[in-house]
């Protein structure tokens, strides 16, 4: 028989919820799983923009407005996926914040709000949907969270603390999910972007200085382009990875590697 190697990369009739997903690289995510085959779920607070994205998308999409600092809105998440399609199979925690000013003059509210999105919201997310995977006739799922290499590397030129701490309490959250939920048929892995240009950075790239400096760090010598993520969200949301785990991939154009 031959080998069809781009079979398990398809997601049809699977159930993707997706955070941060009314723009930037929440908004690829969404339109990449539904691509593949999912049903998607789009999280976000800007209400308009996700119902404009589900009506672009190809497969039936469920918008979810939603304020992930409110813990009685993930709960709300969840129970919508269930009572719109009776499953989960897929989470992407993508939504985040940051902080970007010196770690001296950063309030302390501001920080523990950028932990609050971050880390403990994607937490709270993981629990839930895993407890909903679990709750299925055949337990499995893939939970995917969006890290950074600010969780793999300390940068400083460009401050943001809340930011660098959530991401790397990301990492090994992740690792701790994914060996505690392993034998249960629940893959967690990561996603670990380098400098791409979305919503979130459009200030930095908005001055020919900010390419620059990536360009001079990266080995790559530029920074990364939309699309570029789309082959690591598929491999980890997908069968193509069921042997992976705990797994943080970095897609940064080799800046971790130096």
């Amino acid at each position: 028989m031959t080998p069809d190697p781009l079979a398990a990369f398809r997601l049809d009739g699977k159930v993707a919820i997706v955070t941060g997903a009314s723009s930037g690289l929440g908004a690829r995510f969404a339109k990449v799983l539904d691509a593949a085959g999912a049903k998607v779920v789009l999280v976000a607070r800007r209400k308009e923009r996700l119902e404009q994205l589900a009506n672009q998308l190809r497969n039936d999409a469920l918008p979810v407005p939603t304020d992930l600092q409110q813990t009685d809105q993930l709960d709300a998440v969840v129970q919508q996926t269930l009572d719109r399609y009776g499953r989960v199979d897929v989470l992407v925690n993508n939504a985040g914040m940051v902080d970007a000013e010196p770690a001296i003059d950063e309030p302390l509210n501001r920080f523990t709000d950028v932990i609050a999105v971050n880390l403990v919201a994607p937490f709270a997310l993981a629990q839930r949907a895993a407890k909903a995977m679990l709750d299925s006739e055949t337990p499995n799922g893939a939970i995917v969270n969006v890290a950074s290499i600010l969780g793999l590397r300390g940068v400083g030129q460009i401050p943001q603390a809340g930011y660098a701490a959530s991401k790397g309490g990301i990492v090994n959250l992740t690792r701790e999910l994914g060996a505690q939920w392993a034998r249960k048929g629940i893959r967690v892995n990561a996603i670990a972007p380098g400098w791409f240009e979305s919503e979130m950075t459009s200030d930095m790239f908005a001055e020919e200085s900010g390419h620059k400096w990536v360009a001079r760090r990266a080995p790559m010598g530029r920074h990364g382009k939309e699309g570029e993520l789309d082959g690591a969200l598929l491999y980890l949301a997908s069968d193509a990875s069921s042997y992976v785990t705990g797994h943080i991939l970095a897609v940064d154009g080799g800046w971790t590697s130096v």
